[in-house]
């Protein structure tokens, strides 16, 4: 563990070193480079996270549950075609035109 002494000697070696007015834009620049650190390292972190549970397998209620919105779906497009009075295939015109 560094002392009051060695602290007190580091500090004065980089205020020599970069002076003043300068001492504000390395940290500056020392604090975006750990943000920038820390934010890549959490999105690999978030990443692996999703990709682990993508890898598990589902259970047999979530994949009745998704089979049913997705039949639900369905339907409830066909219903607002039939509202509007559309029917798959009418009102397409072939390559003569007609």
């Amino acid at each position: 563990m560094l002392g009051y002494w060695e602290i007190l000697l580091i500090f004065l070696l980089v205020l020599l070193i970069f002076g003043g007015k300068k001492i504000p834009e390395v940290a500056r620049g020392l604090g975006k480079g750990i943000r920038e650190f820390r934010k890549a390292k959490d999105e690999i972190t978030e990443s692996f996270q999703g990709s682990m549970n993508d890898d598990a397998p589902e259970s047999d209620a979530e994949t009745a549950t998704a089979e049913k919105k997705s039949k639900n779906k369905k339907k409830k497009k066909k219903k607002k075609d039939s509202k509007k009075g559309k029917t798959p295939g009418k009102g397409k015109k072939d390559a003569d035109g007609k």
